[in-house]
């Protein structure tokens, strides 16, 4: 086996195992320790191992908890220059728009806008739209997913803005990401007034210089309520905007259902469940838990389903065993979902995974049951070789829909980099443009959602296929080339 050579001459030969015995942990933990400090700063390139003010190596406890302390420090402050950075890149690309959208047009004397908007319009769409690009060039870069950029840029903005002692000790290491995070978050909420601003970054940093981030994310969710202007009650009416159900995919089959909600709605919600999965644990064969119960009652009130009727171990129910019919209420309402399973898998000749729209694999006892639920069929017949649909509309501009439902398999979600929206939430874009004789099929279109589907037109991001290999791939406004994501599943 193979082992890297010393960090010091990175051209030495690679001494192999059975010419030299292989380094004993206490030495590789030595070495990878000596190089991590270096890279972070933490002690000088020329001593790596740290010696002692009286010459001798410096490896105890006390020494190794010091540079603990001071590599989070580093941590820490490196964090708040990404999030600066970020800010001054999205400030950059607001400040010389042409760099990422191109020459402003309506410089031009002679110019008009075929889609009759005014100036200030046009250059003010120029703006969100060389912002767009900039962020999705940070993206790709750091392979971080859009919102995230948005989301450190509003966070520095804020801190910046309102609560600058946090900032200050942000970038200086001394208050960690989790902290600063969660003071912009609630900072961001507070009325636009000053004394109120002052107020809480007071707290707020004294807070963070004394408390973990839970305990922190407590007091000063207490101290926004003490210093904010406004009443709850008109807080509460904006709140409520936001309200609405969110589905995370888990591992091993699994999903997290969020709701946000109102606290009264919520927890008279929490209150139904629990007292139906308090009344499923009376009887005398039931053997889930009442945390298991909770989640089975939650999940037959939505789809239907009499959670105090419904009775089933939780082991019939996890081998996919359908719910007695006379647990499901008549004037349930079925959910429509998509289910893709593999020919042979269906048939018990295959073990390749199926997979469920919007989630990704699923278990195959799973997908035999939902396909033998299943009212109705669509059935995709491809080539045998290629794997390409045997009909397709090629001589019209308007996306056949039995190809939408192809597309919506080979590419499940929007082509961008980093972009997980389904296909059946994007718009169908022509790689070459239909009116300029690309063709509506599988090879010339792809998946983009409306953000960057106006990303590829509206500003200096282009999109093309390897005429070789058929892969399609991105270029940024800055010239980088990023091969598009592998489908999800």
């Amino acid at each position: 086996m193979d082992f890297p050579p010393p960090a010091a001459d990175r051209s030495v030969a690679t001494v192999r195992s059975d010419e030299a015995p292989w380094p004993d942990e206490d030495t590789l933990r030595s070495d990878a320790d000596s190089a991590w400090a270096i890279t972070l700063g933490l002690v000088d390139e020329d001593d790596p191992l740290g010696t002692a003010p009286g010459g001798g190596p410096s490896h105890g406890p006390a020494s190794l908890l010091d540079r603990l302390e001071d590599s989070s420090t580093a941590r820490h402050r490196a964090a708040a220059a990404e999030y600066d950075l970020i800010l001054r890149v999205l400030q950059d690309a607001l400040d010389d728009p042409a760099v990422w959208v191109g020459p402003d047009p309506t410089l031009d004397g002679l110019w008009h806008d075929p889609r009759g908007r005014t100036v200030a319009a046009v250059r003010r769409d120029r703006l969100d739209m060389a912002e767009r690009a900039a962020v999705a060039e940070i993206a790709v870069r750091l392979r971080l997913a859009e919102q995230t950029v948005r989301t450190q840029a509003a966070h520095a903005t804020v801190l910046r803005e309102r609560c600058p002692r946090i900032w200050a000790g942000f970038a200086e290491g001394r208050v960690s990401e989790r902290h600063a995070v969660e003071t912009a978050r609630l900072a961001a909420t507070l009325p636009p007034d000053r004394d109120s601003w002052v107020a809480f970054d007071t707290g707020a940093l004294d807070r963070a210089l004394r408390l973990a981030p839970a305990r922190f994310a407590t007091s000063a969710r207490t101290l926004r309520e003490r210093v904010h202007a406004e009443s709850l009650v008109t807080r509460h009416g904006r709140a409520r905007g936001d309200r609405g159900v969110w589905m995370t995919p888990e591992l091993d089959g699994m999903a997290t259902l969020t709701a946000f909600l109102p606290a009264d709605r919520a927890a008279a919600a929490m209150t139904r469940v629990d007292r139906a999965a308090r009344h499923l644990a009376t009887a005398d064969d039931e053997t889930r838990t009442l945390a298991q119960l909770r989640a089975d009652a939650f999940a037959d009130l939505l789809v239907g389903a009499r959670p105090a009727e419904a009775t089933a171990d939780l082991e019939t129910a996890a081998a996919g065993s359908r719910v007695p019919a006379s647990s499901v209420s008549p004037a349930a309402a079925r959910p429509g979902i998509v289910v893709t399973i593999p020919a042979l898998t269906l048939l018990g000749a295959d073990d390749a995974p199926a997979t469920l729209d919007g989630y990704g694999p699923i278990d195959l006892e799973t997908a035999r049951r939902l396909a033998g639920d299943a009212t109705s069929w669509i059935r995709v017949l491809t080539h045998p070789v290629t794997g390409a649909p045997v009909t397709l509309d090629r001589t019209t501009y308007r996306v056949p829909t039995a190809l939408r439902r192809w597309l919506g398999i080979t590419s499940p979600t929007c082509a961008f980099p980093g972009c997980a929206r389904p296909t059946r939430e994007c718009d169908l874009d022509h790689l070459h443009a239909w009116s300029e004789g690309g063709t509506t099929d599988d090879d010339n279109l792809d998946p983009e959602c409306r953000h960057h589907h106006r990303l590829r037109h509206e500003s200096r991001w282009a999109a093309g296929r390897d005429p070789d290999t058929g892969g399609l791939s991105w270029t940024t406004p800055f010239g980088a080339h990023v091969d598009a994501d592998p489908p999800p599943f």
